[in-house]
């Protein structure tokens, strides 16, 4: 009796060898020579940099100056500025609040503003001298004005700390209008990255 008359009389028989043949089937194909490879990054952390300033004379004032005399020498006096931050951005100064007690005569037409850059702290501290760049010159209340803006100070590394020197004087062409008057000004520095 051939195979197929054996299966086909005894069909038990025939599907537990079909049932032994597809395990058999189904064991080599999943113990087939499969190469296999898999790789994870976990742990990807993302942190925002920080932007933080450092004002030598924060909520102080950078100069002071009393009995001023038109036409006599300037009163001096130096801020150091410094990106505190991780990130690099582009520093500016500019004018706040400025206040005059004779609204009649303001002092602050009178009071000529020079404000130099005497440099960075990467070779120790700087000195100001007279080949500094000038940042702004003109009187305290034409700075930022059209035709006497402040110029750009620059974009700070992380850590990098410059020095500036601010004169005022008190000109030659105030009159007996300005005797005993006062002003007082706000300067800002800002960044922004």
């Amino acid at each position: 009796m051939s195979r197929i008359k054996v299966l086909a009389a005894s069909p038990r028989r025939a599907l537990a060898a079909l049932a032994t043949v597809l395990v058999a089937v189904g064991v080599t194909g999943a113990s087939g020579a499969n190469f296999t490879a898999s790789s994870a990054n976990p742990s990807n952390t993302f942190t925002a940099g920080t932007l933080t300033m450092l004002n030598s004379k924060d909520n102080a004032a950078i100069l002071t100056a009393s009995n001023m005399r038109p036409g006599a020498a300037a009163t001096t006096g130096t801020v150091d500025i410094e990106n505190t931050g991780s990130l690099s951005a582009p520093f500016v100064l500019s004018k706040g609040t400025v206040a005059n007690d004779d609204l009649a005569n303001p002092m602050a037409d009178k009071l000529n503003l020079k404000v130099v850059d005497c440099g960075d702290f990467s070779s120790g501290t700087p000195a100001c001298t007279g080949a500094d760049p000038t940042i702004y010159q003109g009187t305290v209340t034409q700075m930022g004005t059209a035709g006497h803006l402040v110029s750009a100070l620059g974009t700070f590394a992380a850590n990098e700390k410059h020095r500036y020197e601010f004169s005022v004087d008190l000109d030659g062409s105030a009159d007996d209008n300005y005797q005993g008057d006062s002003s007082t000004v706000q300067f800002l520095w800002n960044a922004t990255s």
